[in-house]
Parts: C-alpha cells; sequence; structure tokens
C-alpha cells in the first residue's frame, strides 16, 4: 500500500536477488535503530544544552548565571557549542541515511541536509558583522525548513489510517506534527519581537525545546512501534506503508 492509498506488490528480496537487482527499502532492524537515533537526539539534546553549561561552569569555579541561553541555536557561543553541533550532523546523518520509501527518501534526505546546514550555519552573534548576519539568515532558513519537514513526517509518513495502526497512535502523530508547526511559528513571532527576553527561559527556547521534544517523540515512537511487531514482518520483504505492504484493507497481499 502506498502513502498515496495505492495497492502495489513488491518483488521479494531473494527474487530481487535472483533477477541481479537490490532490494531498496531497509530491513526493520536498521529502520529502528535511525528512528530511534533521530527520536532519542530530539528529545536529550534541548536538556543536554543548558545541563553542559552548568555542568562546565561549576566544573571551572565560574558563574551559573546564564548557563541557560537564550536559544538552542545561541548555544554555538556557549561551552556546549561542540555538543550541539556535533547532535544536529549526527542528526543528520542519521535522516539522510533513513530508507524507507521513495517519498520519505526524499523528505529525509532533505531534512538531513537542512540539519547539517543548521550546524554549521551558526545563528548570528550580538554585533554581527555583515557575514554573520547573512550566514545567520542561512541558519533560520535551514532550521525552519528541518522543522517543517519533520512535521510532515508526523502528519502523512507515521500516520498510516491504511493500516491496522491504532487511531490513539494516528491522533499522536498528528498532535505532535501540528504542534511543531504552531511551535515553529510562535517561535518566528519571539524571535521577531523579543518578548520575554527577561525571562529564565525565554520563550524562544520554549518553543525549540517543545517542538524538538514533539518530533523526537514521534521518530522514538515510530521505532517502538515498528520493534513491537516483534519480527513479525520479517518473512515479508516489505513493511507497513512501503510498497507492497500488508494493510488493514489487503491483509493477504504476498511478494510475486
Amino acid at each position: 500500500m502506498t502513502h498515496d492509498g495505492r495497492t502495489e506488490e513488491a518483488p521479494g528480496r531473494d527474487e530481487v536477488a535472483a533477477r541481479g537487482g537490490t532490494h531498496t527499502n531497509q530491513d526493520e532492524r536498521t529502520i529502528t535503530f535511525l528512528r530511534l537515533g533521530v527520536g532519542l537526539i530530539g528529545i536529550l539534546l534541548p536538556l543536554a544544552l543548558p545541563l553542559g553549561n552548568w555542568l562546565f561552569a561549576e566544573f571551572r569555579g565560574q558563574s551559573t548565571a546564564d548557563f541557560w541561553p537564550a536559544s538552542m541555536s545561541g548555544s554555538y557561543y556557549t561551552s556546549t557549542r561542540n555538543l550541539f553541533v556535533g547532535g544536529l550532523c549526527a542528526l543528520g546523518v542519521f535522516l539522510i541515511c533513513y530508507r524507507f520509501d521513495r517519498r520519505d527518501d526524499r523528505w529525509s534526505t532533505a531534512a538531513g541536509v537542512f540539519a547539517l546546514g543548521v550546524a554549521l550555519c551558526p545563528t548570528a552573534p550580538r554585533d554581527a558583522t555583515t557575514f554573520q548576519a547573512t550566514v545567520g539568515v542561512l541558519h533560520l532558513v535551514f532550521a525552519s525548513l528541518l522543522l517543517f519537514v519533520l512535521a510532515m513526517f508526523c502528519l502523512f509518513s507515521f500516520r498510516n489510517p491504511s493500516s491496522a495502526q491504532p487511531s490513539r497512535v494516528g491522533w499522536a502523530y498528528l498532535a505532535a506534527g501540528v504542534l511543531i508547526l504552531v511551535l515553529l511559528l510562535l517561535a518566528v513571532v519571539a524571535g521577531v519581537t523579543g518578548i520575554g527576553s527577561n525571562w529564565a527561559v525565554r520563550p524562544l527556547y520554549l518553543c525549540e525545546w517543545f517542538s524538538t521534544w514533539a518530533f523526537g517523540a514521534a521518530w522514538t515512537g515510530a521505532a517502538c512501534e515498528l520493534a513491537a511487531a516483534g519480527g513479525s514482518y520479517g518473512k515479508h520483504p516489505v513493511l507497513p506503508g512501503q510498497t507492497g505492504a500488508l494493510t488493514a484493507d489487503n491483509p493477504t497481499a504476498q511478494p510475486r
């Protein structure tokens, strides 16, 4: 069953190998690990950045007054710069390596490139030069596109109404996708207006934090959903959502 609802059979792995070809779909274990990697980065990074700043300040005997950055991107100019850049680079690699079907492959590759763009194009510092300001604009564009594509995964990829997926799971993915888009809009408003600039944890960081948690929870949930199958898809050449997968409408689909 394809994402647009069309049913299409796919040749099995043995048959593809016999033809001298390659099966482009990843196995469920690889997909599970990649989804889990993306999810854990999304869940852990927002808390690891301020916690790392606090620990660095404590160990160095410095003041911990400003351990919480104004934004996640602002961590580039703190003690956790390497953690921020490294986490985003790892996220980019996981996304680029992720393979599921043609549409998801394009989305994940684009999201991976955007994640690397966020990591390699730092946000503009205070009193930025013209060059730094230009790079900062690129940073904002890459970050917005990254969150937008990750929201699309929640809304259209992980939700599979044509399968036996419980409705509550589909609603959870829907809520995560909508939340990412709403928080992305609020982050733009907070960044433009500077509202809450005197807060200990600024609204911009909160928007980034919870949107990152939303996609992290969705990708972790998608990994757990696949792992919960316990290898029940191992004898079938494709997984739910991929071309030729078993669905509620076509429970007896078999590879040719």
